[in-house]
């Protein structure tokens, strides 16, 4: 696909290094051969080493240019609980309560983000979204100027001519039940960024709505036009329009009847729900009936990179996502 080779090519520019905490993992395993073969980044397991050294010489892969992490005999492991503790003090956190969570491979392999150990962290075989983001949360914290994490779907639609020849971003579709005016304005921003930076094109981003322009009266729309007027008040130099319906955001003979003053209608290739139902909906639509490929959900808002992996996920997808984890890396500022 043209895209992942684009990712890849840009992870290969400037490796990072990032830490799969699932280092057990079979799939894990497979990937990191890849990985490392390819030159896409550079690895850390976290795990039993002689558990992880075996399952590879059953499974006939070479990892022995990865690096592998046992929290507890880890040279790190005291620096991470303080640090943790540190963090989490005004919540009751003690030393004792400390000493057993960063023992989880998951708070081990985070804070090895926080202290500029990784550069990114891939998880999310075996552990649920929440498990994931959790400790990112907790420890990596939102990026400056965004008020929540969010996730984003770059979608691939074949023979397709709306977005960029058929490649557009949804978000958002996977984390945020139900964003208030100032979250889905942050969701907003943080796509176009995921647009511009991962994706290498110039984001137009349409807030979606039942409504285009203020066809309809609603608090429904009050809320999109409302989060609209704040994104763009936060990122005045991005081209961010609303409300938008969806066949005006992405039609042009739609938009120049609904919305012919705006820059964005009809040309969109940035499409922000109003939440979650509307979002996870839609991308599995556009996914099942018009033979979509979804690339994520991809987080995004973090400080530092960190992303989610499905349960069912290939050691492909595994490799995918560490691509995509490195080129976030790159551009983090």
């Amino acid at each position: 696909m043209e895209l992942m080779n684009k990712i890849w090519k840009l992870a290969k520019n400037d490796l990072k290094t990032i830490v799969l905490p699932e280092g057990e993992e079979e799939r894990t395993i497979v990937a990191v051969e890849k990985i490392l073969k390819e030159g896409l980044a550079k690895v850390i397991l976290v795990g039993n080493k002689n558990n992880i050294l075996e399952k590879a010489k059953d499974l006939k892969v070479d990892i022995s240019n990865a690096q592998i992490e046992e929290p507890e005999a880890s040279e790190n492991f005291d620096s991470y609980v303080n640090e943790f503790c540190e963090l989490r003090k005004k919540k009751g956190m003690t030393i004792e309560k400390a000493t057993q969570i960063i023992k989880d491979p998951l708070y081990f392999g985070t804070m090895m983000v926080k202290m500029n150990h990784a550069d990114g962290m891939v998880s999310g075989a075996v552990h649920t979204t929440g498990d994931l983001l959790r400790p990112g949360l907790q420890i990596i914290k939102t990026a400056k100027g965004t008020n929540v994490v969010s996730s984003a779907f770059i979608m691939m639609v074949p023979n397709c001519g709306y977005g960029e020849s058929g490649m557009l971003l949804f978000s958002d579709c996977a984390v945020n039940p139900n964003p208030n005016e100032e979250q889905l304005a942050s969701i907003a921003i943080s796509t176009a960024e995921t647009a511009k930076n991962l994706c290498g094109v110039e984001p137009k981003v349409a807030m979606l709505s039942f409504s285009t322009m203020g066809s309809a009266s609603h608090e429904l729309v009050d809320k999109v036009r409302n989060a609209t007027e704040i994104a763009k008040k936060m990122r005045p130099d991005m081209q961010i329009d609303g409300e938008l319906q969806l066949d005006a955001s992405i039609v042009k003979k739609v938009a120049s009847q609904k919305a012919p003053n705006s820059k964005v209608a009809g040309e969109a290739n940035v499409l922000i729900f109003p939440d979650l139902q509307a979002g996870n909906i839609g991308y599995k639509l556009v996914q099942r009936f018009a033979n979509a490929e979804a690339i994520g959900p991809i987080c995004q808002g973090f400080a530092k990179p960190i992303n989610d992996l499905s349960r069912g996920c290939s050691a492909e997808d595994i490799v995918n996502v560490v691509a995509v984890t490195a080129v976030q890396a790159q551009n983090i500022k």
